[in-house]
């Protein structure tokens, strides 16, 4: 595993219940601010493993980004029961829920 892949991992599982970060942010805080895609494919692959809070992650505009309809309806109601209000079109309010660990 990369020291990336495994900054990216230790960002993930630190987001508390009840907030959210976007994959820019948790890319940049791993020591590569332009790779937001690659965190997208460590959520994908390895979420289960490492029992990620992958829910907690969405992108740039504050929105679930996932396409199927069944994971973004997880996605949606785990936020919900953790206390974040997912609004119209699954955007969640960043002025709110964004967490920024060490005061980014």
């Amino acid at each position: 595993m990369t020291p990336f892949t495994e900054k990216v991992i230790g960002i993930i599982r630190s987001i508390p219940a009840g907030r959210v970060m976007t994959y820019g942010q948790i890319a940049k805080l791993a020591g590569s601010p332009r790779a937001a895609r690659q965190v997208v494919r460590i959520l994908h692959s390895m979420s289960r493993a490492y029992k990620l809070p992958w829910h907690r992650v969405v992108n740039a505009k504050g929105a679930i980004a996932i396409q199927d309809d069944e994971s973004y309806n997880e996605q949606w109601m785990s936020l919900e029961a953790e206390g974040v209000l997912v609004g119209l079109h699954g955007v969640i309010d960043l002025k709110k829920y964004l967490w920024e660990p060490d005061g980014e």
